[in-house]
């Protein structure tokens, strides 16, 4: 903590404009994308904002910008990262039960959208973030048993709405 006083809106309007294009530039570099790199962009300048209203900015400098834009592409490459095992396995699991074959992660995510909130989030518990049943049941407020029961429901119900569209989703 360098206890620094937050800044107000003119003093982060002038940071802003003095540092975004070096930020911007490092972060499209890295993902290709002009949509992913403002998204995240914009995050580092809100994590950083944040910071400096805690009284802990690292003075605003373009190498502390970059520090925080450099955690937040970890912390997008680790959630693309967790998305695509979770989709491997629930497409693993429902092909390993015979009904159908891979699943495409468009067709995952509009299957998802689908399910009730408690089926949606016991699967990304589960599969998504790989959390044991235990921990999946601690989040939910529910006993094991219970949450194993609302997965086998989840996947169930999940390979009904694959099937029920031939394994097409319009998503």
């Amino acid at each position: 903590m360098d206890g620094s006083p937050a800044i107000d809106e003119r003093q982060l309007v002038a940071i802003v404009d003095e540092h975004l294009p070096q930020v911007y530039r490092y972060l499209l570099r890295r993902v290709g994308a002009v949509e992913l790199a403002e998204d995240l962009t914009s995050e580092t300048f809100l994590a950083a904002w944040r910071s400096s209203s805690r009284g802990d900015a690292g003075g605003w400098s373009t190498p502390w910008l970059i520090t925080i834009a450099r955690n937040k592409l970890v912390d997008h490459w680790r959630r693309h990262g967790r998305e695509e095992r979770y989709l491997a396995t629930v497409a693993g699991e429902v092909h390993s039960e015979g009904s159908l074959g891979p699943i495409e992660e468009s067709v995952a995510d509009a299957v998802l959208v689908r399910l009730n909130p408690s089926q949606r989030a016991a699967l990304v518990l589960r599969y998504y973030d790989g959390l044991p049943v235990a921990e999946v049941a601690a989040l939910l407020g529910r006993s094991t048993t219970a949450t194993e029961s609302l997965l086998a429901r989840s996947r169930a119900a999940f390979r009904r709405i694959c099937e029920g569209n031939g394994g097409e989703i319009d998503a």
